[in-house]
């Protein structure tokens, strides 16, 4: 039988969440629980029998518990054997890429019913751990290696410094962009404050959020007791909240099996096109950090399916796991600070599931333009900055083919510039290229950082020792950024650089 161009038309017709607050430590679901029930909530949102027939299935990586094979495990208990089954590596774009990547399969005629799906288990796990308690859950995989997250990637010194994870990354990028848009800390930080307060907003609408509450951008940025400052500009209301139990799916299909099945109209969902981008995973071989050269290319390139213009979007959710991600994006789609960037309410308010939240948000995109929305776009990001990708969607059916090419990484690669050579031996003065300052948590400082460059211009990073109270002050203004400030660069008796303010 010949193939009707509406077999090659991929829609997503149906979408499923799931909460877990189990009031018993014991009652609570394991991941592979809740994906089953999420494809089951999103089977039955489509209207139609589908999950028996799925030939492409994507789970989204999870690290709350862990399986062998939790890809085939899930296959099973569904009673399916589909040809794509994959259990990817850590990243939080990675439920858009299999989304997009769900639908190209589609286009290609490779599968009439796909699946894509995340869960974490998080809360529960943590509380079982620190109670001592033993879940009823499958067996932890001890055997199964641990996935690569973005430690793994870098440099002995960012290591050894605590740079080497996301919350101490990202306000290197945070004080850089700050100081490349002209903003003093303070501006910085009130413009953080009031977007991070529109997620919330839109989080205490949402009844699959974790944190149903409204904030103020005061409330969010000002630290207290219960709001310490984690990383400098960081509190703890202005990063991803993991200790969420959460499950969503996604089911997709062809414009022919849904019609035929007899999902309705108005539920079919397009996806028109998108585009995927990396930066290097090591973040210290990057050319600098008021932009990544990705990310600006994946949004330009997503803006050229709707004519360039990120004002034609109905809807939007900006990948939120730290401010400056989706500060830095709402410039590239040339929208002002009172941006409406999420439907879903970001994973401080709505919570992370680690690298599964935009599962959720693109369940809460299908959501929003059934409801009366035109064009929607979904972007996500992954390690620290590193991975980029973004998706269109639509209540309209497409004019031309889904693109199967998605990569635009030789554009973001020609863009880029040198990249100083890196040095763990310096002396003389060091020129602030970005900085973080590091709490314990009992709030006390332990040490800053500082990004430096060289007088030959190469880069380094220099410690500020808590006791460097003038340096932590001069950091910390205000009113005036360090950035672009000389300071000295000298060997401390353990070996590690340290900078103080000259």
């Amino acid at each position: 039988m010949t193939a009707s161009p509406e077999d090659r038309i991929p829609v997503i017709v149906g979408v499923g969440e799931i909460v877990d607050r189990p009031k018993d430590i014991v009652a609570g679901l394991e991941p592979l629980t809740l994906l089953e029930q999420a494809l089951q909530r999103a089977e039955a949102d489509s209207g139609a029998k589908l999950l028996g027939e799925i030939q492409s299935l994507d789970i989204v990586n999870f690290l709350s518990w862990r399986y062998r094979d939790p890809e085939r495990q899930l296959a099973q208990r569904l009673g399916i054997a589909p040809s794509h089954l994959y259990f990817g590596p850590v990243g939080g774009e990675s439920p858009i890429r299999y989304l997009h990547e769900a639908a190209q399969r589609i286009a290609r005629g490779e599968c009439s019913v796909a699946a894509v799906c995340g869960a974490e288990a998080q809360s529960t796990a943590t509380k079982a751990q620190r109670a001592g308690v033993a879940l009823p859950w499958t067996p932890f995989a001890h055997d199964v290696e641990e996935p690569k997250r973005g430690a793994a990637f870098q440099k002995p010194m960012a290591v050894a410094l605590g740079v080497f994870r996301p919350i101490t990354v990202y306000p290197l990028y945070e004080s850089a962009t700050a100081a490349h848009w002209g903003q003093t800390p303070r501006e910085a930080l009130t413009e953080s404050g009031e977007l991070w307060s529109t997620y919330a907003r839109v989080a205490a609408d949402n009844p699959n959020a974790w944190l149903k509450k409204h904030f103020t951008g005061d409330q969010i940025t000002t630290p207290t007791p219960e709001n310490r400052l984690i990383a400098w500009p960081y509190t703890k209301l202005m990063v991803a909240n993991p200790m969420v139990n959460m499950g969503g799916a996604l089911i997709l299909t062809s414009l022919a099996k849904a019609r035929a099945a007899g999902v309705p109209e108005e539920k079919l969902i397009y996806p028109l096109g998108g585009a995927s981008a990396e930066e290097p995973r090591d973040y210290l071989t990057r050319d600098q950090f008021v932009e990544s050269h990705s990310q600006t290319v994946v949004l330009k390139t997503v803006m050229d399916l709707i004519e360039g213009d990120g004002r034609k979007f109905d809807a939007i959710e900006l990948y939120s796991c730290f401010p400056c991600v989706p500060k830095m994006a709402r410039r590239t789609l040339g929208l002002g600070p009172d941006v409406q960037p999420t439907v879903t309410g970001g994973l401080t308010f709505f919570g992370a599931p680690l690298n599964t939240y935009m599962t959720h948000a693109a369940c809460a995109m299908v959501r929003k333009l059934r409801s009366g929305g035109k064009l929607g776009l979904l972007y996500g990001q992954g390690g620290f900055v590193t991975k980029h990708h973004g998706v269109v969607l639509s209540r309209e059916a497409p004019k031309q083919a889904l693109k199967q090419d998605i990569s635009v990484q030789a554009e973001a690669d020609r863009n880029r510039r040198d990249v100083p050579e890196f040095t763990t031996e310096a002396q003389g003065k060091g020129k602030v290229e970005a900085f973080t300052v590091i709490y314990r948590g009992n709030g006390e400082v332990e040490h800053g950082v500082a990004m430096l460059r060289t007088e030959d211009n190469r880069r380094t990073l220099g410690r500020i020792s808590a006791d460097d109270t003038a340096t932590l002050a001069y950091l910390q203004n205000m009113d005036r950024t360090p950035v672009g400030s000389l300071g000295d660069i000298v060997t401390a008796g353990d070996g590690i650089l340290e900078w103080r303010v000259a």
